[in-house]
């Protein structure tokens, strides 16, 4: 079904799956090791794909702020914490679009950093893929062959047939007995204490904002204008879009959200092609929040992570693509030293790292002035 510029199909549902791949693990994560309650943040998301997709008329995918969550799970944070968290950072997010800070950093990243980037995180993406394929190869096989076949196909979209495959390997399993049936159950209001934001900003927000402007905003523009060339959408809008979602999803129980180059490429790679999907998607996210909020951790976790990460490998694989649109020129060192210092520590190191390095041989190569 075609509604105006919106597609309503199973290729677009697929695509919708594609982003899960994330989801899935962080998810597990916050409400295991930090009690986060799923009605609040499923709810949340769902609602921020469902404007995102409306306002854009594109795939433009909505995840968790990775630096944040990977911090709060290995610290086990309070859920008042994450909320602080998530406020704040839709407070910086704000600042950076009204005072045009993020165009200023879009303008002063060369194309060889973006392309760094998100070769990092491809190659982040495919670690972790490859670590979640060793906990079934012949299932990850499996799903990957599917991916390459049906990968065109209308009628059985890719994303769909994976999922089903790895609902049908937990059921034969067993392991979806014993899963809660379910119920209504509404997003609570939540709170949180000015000392607490201060203290997420100095434990994990300072180092998400550079891995935010270069993978959530740089480079998710980038990827939007090479996918859809006749519909960019600016850097500053994706820092308003992030600070508007921060600074209304905690008071509700979501945690902090972003865009993202992976979850863009995955929604792509499936079959995502029109906002269609994030509507689809957030449909889906509201719909587990509101009535399987008691059971959806039990589903996540039974999923099977090997298909998961057939599905990670797929999208860095999408993602690795960019390397066929470099110049086989000395700016490749500046890519590789993005990559490398990415790989080995995070992608915010890598970031000023190649900065550092292009505008310091930028310098150097200047011809001194006459006197």
């Amino acid at each position: 079904m075609k509604i105006g510029s919106f597609e309503f199909n199973l290729r677009e549902l697929s695509g919708a799956m594609g982003d899960f791949g994330t989801l899935f693990p962080l998810s597990v994560g916050y409400i295991v090791v930090c009690g986060m309650k799923p009605a609040g943040f499923l709810v949340m998301m769902g609602l921020a794909n469902i404007v995102t997709g409306l306002v854009y008329r594109l795939p433009l995918p909505i995840e968790p702020m990775k630096v944040i969550a990977v911090m709060a799970i290995a610290q086990a944070w309070s859920p008042s914490l994450i909320y602080a968290a998530g406020f704040t950072m839709g407070l910086v997010w704000l600042l950076f679009s009204v005072t045009g800070a993020v165009d200023w950093i879009a303008q002063h990243t060369p194309k060889c950093i973006v392309r760094g980037i998100q070769l990092s995180l491809a190659a982040l993406l495919l670690v972790q893929a490859l670590r979640m394929v060793a906990t079934g190869w012949l299932w990850a096989v499996v799903a990957v062959v599917l991916i390459l076949l049906l990968r065109d196909n209308r009628y059985a979209p890719a994303g769909l047939v994976v999922m089903a495959l790895g609902l049908g390997v937990a059921l034969f399993r067993g392991d979806l007995r014993g899963v809660t049936p379910p119920r209504l159950q509404l997003p609570s209001l939540t709170s949180f204490t000015l000392a607490e934001m201060w203290e997420a900003f100095l434990r994990a927000g300072l180092a998400q904002i550079p891995l935010t402007a270069t993978n959530a905003v740089i480079a998710t523009a980038a990827l939007i204008k090479t996918y859809w060339p006749n519909q960019p959408v600016a850097e500053r809008k994706l820092a308003l879009n992030q600070g508007f979602m921060n600074v209304f999803a905690p008071f509700f129980g979501g945690f902090p959200l972003c865009h993202g180059a992976g979850g863009l490429a995955g929604q792509y790679a499936f079959g995502a092609r029109t906002g269609g999907a994030n509507i689809l998607e957030g449909s889906i996210e509201i719909a587990l929040g509101l009535f399987f909020s008691a059971s959806i951790a039990q589903l996540f976790s039974v999923f099977p992570h090997a298909i998961i990460g057939a599905m990670l490998f797929y999208v860095s694989l999408q993602l690795l693509k960019g390397a066929t649109t470099l110049a086989w020129n000395h700016e490749l060192i500046f890519v590789a030293l993005t990559v490398l210092v990415s790989v080995l520590s995070n992608m915010a190191l890598g970031y000023l790292a190649g900065m550092a390095a292009y505008y310091l041989v930028q310098l150097w190569r200047k011809p001194a002035p006459r006197v």
